[in-house]
């Protein structure tokens, strides 16, 4: 039981000393708090979904192509109908 909680103490100093090395590492090179933490921390700007006239996937609205009025997700699928 001891060999256990040894560990367990071991990894989460471990643990603790990577985070902090990271934090000071950011700190140092100036980046933001937000943007320290990895890239699963939220973005901060929000983008607009569209959904492909032909398949129907969901995608940036950005990146859609635009023709008679419907969003489709590729050159490929303005050509084909709507289903």
């Amino acid at each position: 039981m001891m060999r256990i909680l040894f560990w367990i103490g071991l990894i989460v100093l471990i643990v603790f000393a990577v985070r902090s090395k990271l934090r000071a590492m950011a700190k140092r090179h100036g980046v933001p708090p937000d943007t320290a933490r990895g890239p699963a921390a939220p973005s901060a700007q929000i983008e607009a979904m569209a959904q492909c006239a032909h398949c129907g996937m969901y995608f940036p609205a950005s990146e859609s192509v635009k023709a008679d009025g419907l969003d489709y997700c590729s050159p490929g699928h303005v050509r084909l109908p709507p289903p």
